[in-house]
C-alpha cells in the first residue's frame, strides 16, 4: 500500500505543469498567445560563450580576419581545431550545442505559428504581424543552420516536436532549403509593418533585407563538394528587387561608421535594420546580457581576450596615394603606421596599443591589455565592446557583459548585397555609386579618431572608385573591389567565412593566408584546409544518434 500510495503521489506532482510556464494546449486568449511570441523573440540571444550566436568563431576566427586568442591553444580547443581546420570532428560538444540551440529557436518559432492557428483575424487584430514575426524568426534560425552545417532536416509547424526525430537532413536539396528560407521572408516582408511600436521587432525593411540576403546565398550554386557551379541570375534579379525596397525604406547609412557600435543614444540607429535587444537591471540577475561576446573583451578589461584580429586583417586595411586598397599585395609587408595610409574603419574595428579604447581620450589601449600576446599578438576587436564607463559593461566575474543591440543587418550590408547582384548581372557601373557611397561614408569616419592631443591616429585615406584615374571598373575589377570592401566594412561581425564560401572561393582565400600566417604565429602550424570538406561543420555526433541514424554525415568528415 505505501508503495501504490508512494507512486500515486509522484504521478499527481508530475501531472502538475510548473507555474509560469507556456502551454499550448491550455490557451484560451491572444493575450497568452503573445507570449510564445515573446519567447520565439528570446532564443535570439539565448545564447552563450561556447556558441555563441554572434558566430565570431565560424565566421571570423575561421576565416582570416581574427585569431581565437584566449590564453592559448588549448583555452577554447574546439574553436582552435574549427580556427585551423585540424581535429575539427562530428563529437564536438561546440558544434552539438550550437545545432541543438538553433533548432531551440526554429522550435519555438514554430510553436507560436502552431498556435496562431488557434484564432481569426477577428480575434486577435495583430494575427497576421505576429505570423509574420516567427516566420522572420524561423528563417533567421534557419539560415544561421544552412550557413553553418548545410545538410539540415527542415520542420515547419505542421511537424509536432515529438515527430523532429524522423525527419531526415537530405529530404530536399540546397536550393530547395533556400527557398524555405526565402518563403518566410517573403510572407514576413508581406505582412510585417514598416514601423514596429517596439525596438526590436522585425519590420518590413528588416524582412526585405534577409530576403536579400538570403536571395544572394541561393544564387551561388553548388555541388555536392560545395564548389559553386554557376550562378542563378534570377535570384541575382531578386537580391536587387529585395534590397531596392530596403534603400527606399526609412534606413540609411549613420553619418559616422563609429555610431554603428556604440551603445547609448546610438542604438538602434538609422543604419540598423534588424538587432538583437540586451538590458540590465532588468529584475532577473544580473540582467539580458550579451553572453555570447562574454569572451572577446580585452583582459585590460577582464576576460577573456578571444577574438584577436589577425595581422592579415589589419594590413588589408592599407590604401595607396589614391585611397585604395592594395588589392594585390596589401600583405607583403605589415603595415607601417608611421608611413602608412590606411582607411579609417581600421581603428572603429581594431584596438591598437597606444590609442584610446572606443574614442575614450583618457583611456588607452595598451600592449599590457593583451593576455598572451606572444601567441596572439596585441590587437583587440573592438565593435562588440563597449568602454568600462558604459552604463551596460556589467561584471559578471570573471566575465563582463554588456547591453549593446547586436546588430543582425545593416543598411550598408543591403547596399553591397545589390552591388554584387549587379556586378555578378555585368552590370558593374550600377554597382559603383553602391560601393562609393560606403567607401564615402568610410572616409567621413575620422572625427572620434583623435587621441589626446587631439591629433588624428593615423594618416587615414580612402577615397570614392573613380574609373579611369584610379581605378578601372571592368567586370573582373568591379568583383575583386567589391569583395574586398565587404570585407573592410563587415570585418569581424561573423560574416567573412561564410562570404568565402558563397563565392567559392575559401580554399584558394585560405590557404594563402595560413601559408603566410604560418610565417607568424605559431599555432598555427599545420593549418591547411581541405576542398569539399571544411567549407561547412560536421553534422554533429549527438543529432545523428538522436535521429537514429536518419542524418547523412556531410561530405569526407
Amino acid at each position: 500500500m505505501g508503495v501504490l500510495i508512494f507512486t500515486s503521489s509522484c504521478h499527481d506532482i508530475l501531472d502538475v505543469s510548473p507555474k509560469g510556464v507556456l502551454n499550448e494546449d491550455q490557451l484560451i486568449t491572444p493575450k497568452e498567445a503573445e507570449g510564445f511570441v515573446i519567447a520565439a523573440y528570446s532564443e535570439l540571444g539565448n545564447d552563450e560563450m561556447n556558441r555563441p550566436f554572434s558566430l565570431w568563431p565560424y565566421g571570423n576566427v575561421r576565416a582570416d580576419d581574427a585569431y581565437k586568442g584566449g590564453r592559448d591553444p588549448s583555452d577554447g580547443q574546439g574553436f582552435h581545431f574549427i580556427e585551423t581546420f585540424t581535429n575539427t570532428r562530428p563529437d564536438m560538444w561546440e558544434l552539438d550545442e550550437m545545432w541543438f540551440n538553433l533548432y531551440i529557436g526554429v522550435r519555438r518559432a514554430n510553436e507560436g505559428l502552431r498556435i496562431m492557428e488557434k484564432f481569426t483575424p477577428e480575434e486577435y487584430p495583430l494575427l497576421n504581424t505576429r505570423k509574420a514575426e516567427l516566420r522572420f524568426i524561423r528563417g533567421h534560425f534557419y539560415f544561421n543552420l544552412k550557413i553553418l552545417y548545410d545538410r539540415i532536416p527542415y520542420m515547419d509547424e505542421t511537424v509536432p516536436a515529438a515527430e523532429y526525430k524522423y525527419i531526415t537532413n537530405v529530404e530536399f536539396t540546397s536550393d530547395e532549403l533556400w527557398e524555405k528560407i526565402a518563403e518566410d521572408f517573403e510572407f514576413a516582408a508581406d505582412n510585417l509593418p514598416e514601423n514596429q511600436p517596439q525596438v526590436g521587432r522585425a519590420d518590413k525593411a528588416a524582412a526585405n533585407a534577409y530576403l536579400a540576403k538570403t536571395r544572394l546565398y541561393q544564387a551561388y550554386e553548388q555541388n555536392e563538394l560545395h564548389q559553386v557551379i554557376s550562378i542563378n541570375t534570377q535570384r541575382l534579379e531578386q537580391v536587387i528587387e529585395a534590397a531596392d525596397k530596403v534603400i527606399a525604406s526609412k534606413y540609411g547609412l549613420e553619418p559616422d561608421f563609429a555610431n554603428n557600435f556604440l551603445p547609448g543614444p546610438y542604438e538602434n540607429g538609422i543604419e540598423s535594420i534588424f538587432a538583437v535587444q540586451f538590458s540590465t537591471d532588468d529584475g532577473v540577475g544580473k540582467g539580458r546580457l550579451n553572453y555570447g561576446n562574454y569572451l572577446t573583451v580585452p583582459q585590460g578589461l577582464g576576460c577573456c581576450d578571444f577574438q584577436k584580429p589577425s595581422q592579415n586583417l589589419v594590413n588589408a586595411y592599407r590604401t595607396n596615394a589614391e585611397g585604395v586598397p592594395l588589392f594585390n599585395d596589401f600583405n607583403t609587408t605589415n603595415v607601417d603606421f608611421a608611413q602608412d595610409f590606411v582607411d579609417p574603419r581600421l581603428d572603429h574595428t581594431v584596438a591598437r596599443p597606444g590609442n584610446p579604447w572606443k574614442y575614450e581620450k583618457d583611456m588607452t589601449f595598451t600592449e599590457g591589455w593583451s593576455r598572451t600576446p606572444d601567441i596572439y599578438g596585441y590587437y583587440n576587436s573592438m565593435k562588440e565592446n563597449v568602454s568600462p564607463n558604459s552604463e551596460g559593461f556589467v561584471n559578471v566575474d570573471p566575465f563582463y557583459g554588456n547591453t549593446k543591440p547586436r546588430i543582425i543587418l545593416r543598411y550598408a550590408d543591403v547596399l553591397l548585397f545589390k552591388a554584387e547582384a549587379l556586378i555578378e548581372l555585368g552590370r558593374q557601373d550600377e554597382a559603383l555609386p553602391l560601393i562609393n557611397e560606403v567607401r564615402t561614408r568610410a572616409g567621413n569616419s575620422t572625427s572620434l579618431l583623435r587621441d589626446a592631443s587631439n591629433q588624428l591616429l593615423a594618416k587615414y585615406k580612402v577615397e570614392p572608385y573613380q574609373p579611369g584615374s584610379n581605378i578601372s571598373w571592368d567586370q573582373e575589377t568591379a568583383r575583386k573591389a567589391l569583395r574586398f570592401e565587404r570585407r573592410l566594412e563587415m570585418a569581424l561581425e561573423g560574416s567573412r567565412f561564410f562570404d568565402l564560401v558563397r563565392w567559392g572561393i575559401a580554399e584558394e582565400v585560405m590557404n594563402a593566408y595560413l601559408e603566410k600566417e604560418m610565417t607568424r604565429k605559431e599555432f598555427l602550424q599545420g593549418a591547411k584546409f581541405v576542398a569539399g570538406k571544411h567549407e561547412y561543420l560536421p553534422i554533429p555526433q549527438n543529432q545523428i544518434f538522436w535521429s537514429e541514424g536518419r542524418y547523412d554525415q556531410n561530405p569526407n568528415y
